[in-house]
């Protein structure tokens, strides 16, 4: 753009002096025709790189998902191909669930019996409560018969040995009615014990029942989001197993972020909602459209490590002052254009100053643009 702006200026001054040769070309003249454009493009420039900042490091970032497995096994398919589009919830491999569903099927089988010892338990209460009160009811008559064996022993009328038996006989049903309550009171235990509307037992299982078919899910892996799979080295006939770090794919989403670097004396004029602009070396020629989504106040040089020693902050302030990241919203009307994760290019942020000399840091991005097609290499 520079070049541009003194080629035009210097065809005003060949028209000028040399042409039609309206003013003298003398040694004053020349001082002025020299000093203008230096102190011109000087101030130019100086306000553009304020109120237009353009940053040569522009990224596109894109979310990675690392697919771990959940449960183990032989993997059967493989269906996904690697760098190829996918949508959400496309299968990406499965893994063999024979295991599984036996697994599901025994603890159905133990969920069926747990019931059904449920009902029967609930038979046992009944008959360890009637068992009781017949007990009870049977004791209060053997009391009743050695209260009478002893008025009659003691006139004389009655027979030592029957009273003798209605003792032990006393006793034993005493002894009975205590194994009876006892057992009762198991039995009710048993029964109050439960997990909301279910009994222990029958919870459990049923857990156990949920877990198993959870795992029986997850032997089928799906995609996650709308994106592409790459590092496909999983095969059919491997075996994988539940381990964060051990990925068997590496899944990129579509969903991107730009962000561009600036400098930090850059940045005061920047607020969100400025309009920007930027290109990207993978699309050479097209200027992409976006708005300041927000600035990340935030970057390595501003945290102190934790460590066993002292930070070293002499080291830290002796380093390069870092930039900070603005982030970019692309337009709609463009937002739906692939942008590769990793893409690099250029970029401007137009704030609400000066909004006259903007026009040149447009010209400028897309003169770079057109440039882009340009491959400069000797081989």
């Amino acid at each position: 753009m520079e070049a541009l702006l003194l080629g035009i200026y210097s065809f005003f001054v060949w028209l000028i002096f040399f042409k039609f040769k309206w003013l003298p070309w003398n040694n004053a003249t020349m001082v002025i025709v020299i000093t203008i454009p230096i102190v011109g493009l000087t101030a130019l420039i100086l306000c553009l790189n304020v109120y237009a900042p353009s940053s040569a490091e522009v990224r596109v970032m894109k979310y990675v998902v690392n697919v771990i497995p959940q449960v183990k096994g032989k993997v059967i398919e493989v269906p996904v191909e690697p760098n190829r589009p996918v949508k959400k919830g496309a299968v990406l491999f499965r893994i063999d669930p024979t295991p599984y569903e036996l697994q599901v099927k025994t603890l159905e089988a133990q969920l069926v019996n747990a019931q059904g010892g449920s009902a029967k338990m609930g038979k046992e209460l009944e008959g360890a409560v009637s068992r009781t009160a017949a007990l009870r009811a049977n004791l209060a008559l053997a009391r009743k018969r050695v209260t009478e064996n002893k008025e009659l022993v003691a006139t004389g009328a009655g027979d030592r040995f029957a009273l003798e038996q209605a003792e032990a006989t006393l006793q034993q049903l005493e002894s009975d009615l205590a194994s009876a309550v006892a057992n009762e009171g198991q039995v009710r235990a048993m029964i109050n014990a439960t997990v909301g509307e279910d009994q222990a037992e029958v919870a459990q299982i049923r857990a156990q029942l949920e877990n198993a078919k959870w795992e029986l899910e997850q032997t089928t892996v799906y995609a996650p989001a709308d994106g592409y799979a790459i590092n496909v080295q999983l095969r059919p006939g491997a075996m994988t197993v539940a381990f964060p770090m051990n990925p068997v794919i590496t899944f990129v989403e579509n969903e991107y972020q730009v962000f561009a670097l600036f400098k930090q004396n850059e940045l005061h004029a920047i607020e969100p909602g400025n309009e920007a602009e930027f290109t990207l070396d993978t699309s050479p020629g097209t200027v992409f459209k976006a708005k300041v989504d927000s600035i990340v106040w935030a970057q390595a040089q501003g945290q102190v490590l934790p460590g066993l020693q002292l930070p070293n902050l002499a080291t830290m302030m002796n380093q390069q002052p870092g930039p900070f990241a603005v982030k970019f919203t692309v337009d709609p009307k463009q937002a739906g254009i692939f942008f590769p994760a990793g893409a690099v290019g250029h970029g401007a942020v137009y704030t609400n100053h000066a909004a006259m000399i903007h026009i040149l840091r447009k010209i400028i991005l897309r003169v770079g643009a057109k440039l882009d097609w340009l491959v400069l290499k000797l081989h």
